[in-house]
């Protein structure tokens, strides 16, 4: 009963399952799984967003990916002539110096060369929209509140970071009802001056609004150290520094397989170098961020809770970048197509999408501010 309630889902769990979206975009270059994501994370935002300013964001965010998409294909066009291939669009090439040996400026285009753009373009913008899901999703000021302790340092930095681009959106509107309703305002003028007219007023709002909401976290203890000693700093920091190396080297290994002497067998398993390093230096690294967090002292009015929905939305994101790395592992083909053929897709790759639309069903509806000016004006 308590999940049929109307009710914010702990920012974490959205930020999670959004993740998992995004590492299963990161390993695949097949263009309809990488659609059928997007198109996975469009769903449950319009499902489960909520009428809060940075709710509306994810509209900026999938215009950003599709600028990524088009300056991908239009850099491999002018950058890409050597691509062989299919040649489809006779361009003359411009010479360059030989110090820029293996750059190429235009020559023939090849349908290759354009589908590598379009397959790499697609997948970083899959990401950037994944980003943009959990960010329209979650509360940032809520997301804030539940970060560790020893993260408090960097709060308003954070927050600046976080709320920028869902107050634009947010400004967007503001300001465009406001030329509205001012008679003839924007008539007549065409081009860079109208541009010029409704830019400047939306990036002045969305970054006075970001930095006013600093400054009243500022004035609430945000962003203050709490008291430690030389040592304790020099420990802490060492932590830190040891946790992040060990972290670099561990992914670098799991890349690189010939790295560290691959893996090593205990019994009849094989556990790889890469994966232990990685995990002792995210171990430092909590350790670390512990030890940082033991001298600050901060309460927490109301804290999110944490209920079974949650648990269902995180683990929703851990199987969907669980299912896409086993396909990238042992269907290759599949993630990663080859440009001459059309590309495929397996039913476990179908279905390690289709298990990001759990959400939303399992995450309760949002409260709207609507209903909560409602219920205050009967009370």
């Amino acid at each position: 009963m308590t999940a049929r309630l109307a009710r914010d889902l702990h920012p974490i769990a959205w930020w999670l399952w959004a993740i998992g979206l995004a590492a299963y975009a990161s390993q695949t270059t097949n263009p309809w799984l990488l659609l059928l994501l997007v198109g996975v994370a469009a769903l449950v935002v319009s499902a489960r967003r909520s009428d809060q300013p940075w709710a509306g964001s994810f509209r900026l965010y999938l215009a950003a990916g599709l600028a990524i998409v088009v300056i991908r294909v239009v850099f491999r066009i002018l950058l890409g002539g050597a691509y062989g291939g299919t040649v489809i669009l006779h361009l003359p090439e411009i010479p360059l110096p030989g110090w820029v040996l293996g750059i190429t400026l235009l020559g023939p285009v090849t349908r290759e060369s354009v589908l590598a753009g379009l397959y790499d373009g697609l997948r970083l913008a899959t990401i950037v929209v994944c980003v943009g899901a959990a960010n329209s999703l979650a509360n940032p000021k809520r997301l804030l509140r539940s970060m560790p302790a020893a993260l408090y340092e960097v709060g308003t930095a954070v927050v600046v970071a976080v709320s920028v681009l869902p107050q634009l959106a947010e400004s967007v509107q503001r300001v465009r009802r406001a030329q509205r309703l001012r008679a003839g305002h924007g008539q007549g003028s065409r081009g860079v001056r109208r541009m010029r007219r409704f830019l400047v007023p939306v990036l002045e709002d969305a970054l006075e609004r970001s930095l006013t909401l600093a400054a009243g976290m500022d004035t609430r203890g945000y962003g203050r150290s709490g008291a430690a000693t030389p040592a304790e700093r020099r420990v802490t920091g060492a932590l830190m520094i040891s946790g992040l190396i060990g972290v670099c080297v561990g992914a670098y290994a799991l890349l690189d397989q010939t790295f560290l002497g691959g893996s090593f067998g205990v019994g009849r398993v094989h556990v790889s170098r890469g994966a232990v390093v990685l995990v002792l230096g995210v171990a430092v690294c909590v350790a670390g961020m512990r030890s940082a967090g033991a001298r600050v002292e901060r309460t927490v009015y109301r804290p999110d809770v944490w209920r079974w929905p949650e648990t269902a939305v995180a683990l929703t994101g851990v199987a969907v970048g669980a299912v896409g790395s086993w396909v990238a592992q042992h269907q290759y083909a599949v993630a990663n197509p080859d440009l001459s053929v059309s590309p495929q897709i397996s039913a476990v790759a179908l279905l390690g999408v289709l298990i990001g639309l759990a959400p939303a069903v399992l995450a309760p509806a949002p409260r709207l501010a609507a209903s909560r000016r409602e219920l205050q004006v009967a009370a």
